[in-house]
């Protein structure tokens, strides 16, 4: 299913394929909302402001799906920012980083140890259709970059478990300790600048916030993935409508029918709906 947000929105001269990695492509971190926003309600609790859980819940929510797609320090930076205006004593960034990251150690553990042996196939962890996505992205000539928020050794890791770094031609990108080194807005003003791409050659497909707005500000089209994981076969609202609020020019679940979905966001004649 896929669905037209902006009326005559069409990508017929794409040449670049952005894609974002978790929740876009890969469910390896399926579920680690479901971590990072219980430690951010703990923390603030901690500092005893008098804000209920759902108060704080919906804090911790504002400034996380905001930042989804970025670096998960910014995440982390937000969340130490959130206890000083509380009148806590933050710990630093990276300490709020370590923890959040043995937490989800834990979740997505046994999924890594899977596909490492063998006992799990990638496409139990790849969001339905992704695989044919990529290969007909490149069937049509598109050059495809991956870019996550998530740390690059992981990202290249985990995108070689599933087997589909390989599309990607050793462009796969992910966050580096030197926060100036990579982002994905600096990918994408190095593809509109340096490589000399015009906006309207560059395509996205992504679940998060910034990869959308980026894509977007230089002209691109984007397509938002808004999957009500880990099935990923139906629509989530939650995050379909900040997708759309961010930009998205289309909303799909999965890329099930990923040839319907290419002959509508790369027409020549837009189409409408």
């Amino acid at each position: 299913m896929l669905e037209i947000v902006r009326s005559g929105a069409s990508a017929p001269k794409a040449r670049v394929a952005i894609l974002d990695f978790d929740g876009t492509l890969s469910l390896i971190r399926s579920g680690w909302m479901e971590v990072m926003i219980p430690l951010c309600i703990e923390v603030l609790a901690k500092t005893n402001s008098g804000e209920s859980e759902d108060e704080l819940r919906a804090v911790a929510e504002d400034f996380v799906w905001r930042l989804t797609g970025k670096e998960t320090i910014y995440q982390m930076m937000a969340l130490a920012e959130g206890v000083a205006a509380r009148g806590g004593e933050p710990l630093e960034p990276m300490a709020y980083k370590r923890l959040y990251l043995e937490r989800l150690s834990k979740r997505i553990g046994g999924r890594l140890q899977a596909l490492e042996s063998g006992a799990a196939a990638p496409e139990q962890y790849l969001v339905p259709g992704s695989r044919a996505l990529l290969e007909a992205l490149l069937a049509r000539g598109l050059t495809l970059f991956l870019a996550s928020g998530t740390d690059d050794a992981d990202v290249k890791r985990e995108a070689a478990l599933l087997d589909i770094a390989k599309y990607f031609d050793g462009r796969v990108y992910g966050a580096q300790d030197d926060l100036t080194s990579f982002s994905k807005a600096l990918l994408v003003r190095k593809l509109a600048g340096e490589a000399g791409h015009s906006g309207d050659e560059l395509l996205v497909f992504g679940d998060g916030y910034v990869e959308i707005e980026e894509v977007k500000k230089v002209g691109g089209t984007a397509v938002g993935v808004a999957s009500a994981e880990p099935e990923c076969r139906e629509i989530d609202e939650w995050k379909r409508q900040r997708l759309i609020r961010v930009g998205a020019d289309f909303i799909v679940p999965n890329f099930e029918n990923q040839e319907e979905i290419l002959s509508v966001v790369l027409a020549a004649s837009p189409v409408t709906g």
